[in-house]
């Protein structure tokens, strides 16, 4: 699969809070970690660690681990799903 070559920063603003894709290595902000999202192409997102207490998170994590399993070629985590899917998901978490 190779290292992917990824878009030119982008911010998106969700629901009430902020999600962010990147292209560039930045530090994580503490309390926050890094996912790879997309189907054929992937973007980098930073997220919250609280989403991994979310019920809908954790059914993402166990489809990612369905498809890649723990030895991702890539070496980070890895959602198969569509941007925006991510990104509705990600909106729905922040309204509970």
């Amino acid at each position: 699969m190779g290292i992917p070559i990824f878009p030119k920063s982008m911010y998106t603003k969700l629901a009430t809070g902020r999600c962010q894709s990147s292209s560039h290595v930045i530090d994580v902000p503490k309390g926050h970690f890094s996912v790879y999202v997309g189907e054929n192409s992937l973007k980098r997102f930073v997220v919250s660690l609280a989403y991994l207490k979310h019920p809908l998170f954790q059914s993402l994590l166990n489809l990612a681990e369905e498809e890649f399993g723990y030895a991702h070629p890539m070496g980070g985590l890895t959602f198969p799903c569509k941007e925006e899917i991510f990104i509705e998901l990600v909106q729905k978490i922040q309204l509970t």
